[in-house]
């Protein structure tokens, strides 16, 4: 089979590898497409996802859905053929985080495509993968293995938008309209949100939003100025965005920190919490919310605006290079493996 490896920064290969056994409890799934998530490029041009270094050769991939092809002893509730879509974590169920239902907290939560343990834990981009049946979740009708790649990312941003707690009736901005941020505006909206706005740097990206759902955009650095928000999404991971972001919170507003900041020390200007009563929360990966994902694309969210390039596996290189260059025009990226 054809696997997407990272050896270390800057070296990506298409590999040929074994065809995976399949345990019992497992199944085989073939997998069709693939999102190029911005982990994966951390790995490829710097050899690292946050604190998560690359120490050894690893499969990246956590977005993914394709068909199962062959089940595993003792498997049931699954066939072949069955399109699904696989949640990549897989957690203790013991500690305080997974007895309080928050998984994506647990100590020793294992993620596909991450370096974060050693042995690395090897992702999804690949011909076949061997995935035990708990981790599946089957596609519901109407949606294709090609919407479902992007499930996981909107459960992400679904997690975020929980963070924030109700959004009824509330002005909400959104900072950074990357593929997570344009799919936080669409989970904004599912939420009841008032008014949705995004701000980005890339006029492309914006116009992305627009179609996803955003009431009206701010190009960054344009002189035009961000409007007066209940709650705030910072989307981008800058942190010499978040003065301007917490400017436009209302006192007592909220603001729910989705982008990865740069590992270490950072300058950021946030008096603002402090002097108006602003909450400030993180927000990591997703717990149950995938369940919410894939039943958001049933009922018709339409993520095609930000599927922008499809690129068959074997042209894996050019992928990345698209994905990581936002002058391509680039939101999505997918890796097509059938």
């Amino acid at each position: 089979m054809k696997a997407v490896v990272v050896h270390a920064a800057g070296d990506l290969r298409l590999e040929d590898r074994p065809d995976p056994a399949c345990p019992a409890g497992s199944v085989i799934v073939d997998v069709e497409y693939g999102g190029i998530c911005g982990s994966d490029l951390h790995y490829v041009s710097h050899g690292a996802s946050g604190l998560s270094i690359l120490a050894d050769p690893m499969v990246l991939g956590h977005e993914v859905a394709g068909r199962i092809s062959l089940l595993g002893e003792g498997v049931s509730g699954f066939a072949v053929g069955d399109a699904v879509t696989v949640h990549p974590a897989v957690y203790c169920g013991d500690c305080a985080g997974c007895l309080a239902g928050r998984t994506n907290l647990c100590p020793q939560v294992t993620y596909y495509g991450s370096a974060a343990h050693r042995p690395h834990t090897d992702g999804a981009f690949a011909s076949r993968k061997a995935v035990p049946a708990g981790q599946l979740r089957r596609l519901p009708a109407g949606v294709t293995t090609r919407q479902a790649a992007v499930a996981e990312p909107l459960a992400v941003a679904i997690h975020a938008v929980a963070r924030a707690g109700s959004l009824t009736g509330k002005d909400v901005l959104v900072n950074g309209a990357g593929p997570i941020g344009a799919l936080l505006v669409a989970a904004a909206r599912r939420a009841g949100a008032a008014s949705v706005v995004a701000s980005d740097l890339s006029e492309t990206s914006l116009a992305i939003a627009k179609r996803m759902g955003a009431d009206d955009v701010v190009l960054v650095g344009s002189g035009a100025q961000l409007p007066e928000v209940d709650v705030a999404f910072e989307a981008s991971g800058a942190a010499r965005a978040l003065g301007g972001v917490l400017a436009a919170v209302r006192r007592g507003g909220t603001v729910v920190q989705v982008g990865n900041l740069p590992a270490g020390p950072v300058t950021a200007e946030l008096a603002a919490l402090v002097f108006r009563e602003i909450d400030y929360r993180g927000t990591f990966r997703f717990a149950d919310e995938l369940d919410d994902a894939l039943a958001y694309l049933a009922d018709g969210l339409d993520v095609e605006p930000l599927l922008t390039h499809t690129f068959d596996a074997g042209d894996v290189a050019e992928a990345f290079v698209v994905a990581s260059d936002r002058g391509t025009g680039s939101s999505k990226v997918l890796l097509k493996f059938v």
